[in-house]
């Protein structure tokens, strides 16, 4: 898969929200739309120097143009558009949301984006670990809404939907250029409903139609069991609130069986909280930093040390990693690889090491997220948009899959059976 695609660990039955999940601080902004003539700038004394135009040293002449002067174009069109656009009266609402998204867009930084209120709202609604939905592992950066693998036992898998299916509409409606993580939440719906998906699918001459009964489905953020030759095995599958104490309770249980190591699972782990990345990483490394944040130039490294009482800080460990694993993942995979604390085994992960902080927008206009920092691993190395290379590169193919074989999950207990 290429390195562009970040496969992100969601349930299709429901999405664990991590707004604000990597937030530090709160920020405060205005909307830098001046009228000519206004009173703007008294009614916002408190407005960044840059922002009222005043000279930062930048050779752009925009730069050092005044905010009102800045502004003559977008008023300029904002009058062509309501004088000569043939469909009247035009919807100003959209053109203003459109236009607070093409200034984000134009950022260059994919994680830096708007929500109008709709798309605000359904982004958090709570979720607890308990769905009502079809039960998949999905891919929500694509160009449409991707299935990496149906849950056991799930109605996905019962509807036979296979890895690679793309969700082209759902009840008919078209999701052309419908973000991913809106059209998960398009298959939500009450359990013994049902939700016609349309898929496209390699191989197939046309798209058809899959009818999907709804279920409640359970999914814990952490699993394990014993694996043959006394081979501890637990999976993460996202850090959510709880996850440090079910990471605890299998600990302890795995650890009860004297386990000769373990093999710890964050392929397709998308990430989560901060402050559980720190929580989990804290559960192998004994002590020393976790991770570090970096808000530029000019500001301070902010130091996250490991917390003390680990339960796992000496066995043996193995973690599994692949394209999926990106964000609270990769703070941990990095923690551990650069303490060697065990080897990754694996893909390439994704590399999101990036820091959004969320902003409500004033009169229910939605939220903007603004990327406010990058993380770095404890050897001060940079993953965003580079990810981490694991120790042992093991590819896994749709084929693998099929034939319901692992081969990472296999290098994984030969390298830990053959740790010192």
């Amino acid at each position: 898969m290429k390195k562009s695609t970040w496969i992100i660990i969601a349930i299709i039955g429901g999405l664990f929200i991590t707004a604000s999940a990597f937030s530090a601080g709160a920020l405060v902004g205005n909307l830098l739309l001046p009228r000519p003539g206004s009173s703007w700038f008294e009614r916002s004394p408190e407005i960044l120097p840059s922002a009222r135009g005043e000279d930062q040293g930048s050779s752009d002449p925009a730069a050092a143009a005044s905010t009102e002067d800045l502004f003559i174009p977008f008023w300029e069109v904002w009058d062509i558009v309501h004088e000569q656009y043939i469909d009247q009266p035009v919807d100003e609402v959209a053109m203003m949301r459109g236009a607070i998204s093409g200034m984000l867009d134009s950022l260059g930084d994919e994680h830096t984006s708007y929500m109008d209120p709709d798309q605000y709202f359904q982004a958090n609604i709570p979720m607890d670990g308990e769905y009502e939905g079809i039960g998949a592992w999905v891919d929500t950066s694509s160009d449409y809404l991707t299935i990496i693998s149906p849950m056991t036992d799930s109605p996905a898998e019962a509807a036979g939907l296979l890895p690679g299916d793309q969700v082209i509409k759902i009840d008919g409606e078209d999701m052309t250029g419908i973000d991913g993580t809106l059209v998960i939440r398009k298959v939500l719906g009450p359990a013994g409903s049902n939700v016609v998906l349309t898929i496209q699918r390699e191989g197939e001459t046309a798209p058809f139609d899959v009818t999907i009964i709804r279920e409640k489905i359970s999914i814990p953020s952490v699993e394990s069991k014993m694996l043959e030759d006394q081979v501890g095995y637990i999976q993460i599958h996202t850090f959510a609130q709880d996850t440090r104490q079910e990471l605890r309770n299998n600990l302890e249980t795995i650890l009860a069986e004297n386990p000769v190591g373990l093999v710890v699972d964050l392929r397709y782990n998308g990430g989560g909280y901060l402050q559980t990345a720190v929580e989990v990483g804290s559960e192998f490394i004994g002590k020393g930093v976790i991770l570090y944040e970096d808000y530029g130039p000019d500001q301070k490294l902010k130091e996250f040390d490991a917390l003390k009482g680990g339960l796992a800080t000496d066995i043996p460990l193995v973690l599994l990693v692949n394209e999926g694993s990106a964000s609270a993942s990769e703070i941990v995979a990095g923690a551990i690889q650069d303490h060697q604390r065990g080897p990754l085994v694996g893909a390439t992960t994704f590399g999101k090491g990036s820091v959004q902080n969320w902003i409500e927008l004033s009169d229910n206009q939605g939220a903007v997220r603004v990327t406010i920092a990058r993380w770095l691993t404890p050897e001060k190395r940079q993953i965003h948009q580079v990810g981490l290379e694991p120790d042992y590169p093991v590819e896994f193919t749709e084929q693998d899959y099929l034939d319901k074989v692992d081969p990472q999950l296999d290098k994984a207990i030969e390298v830990l059976l053959a740790l010192p």
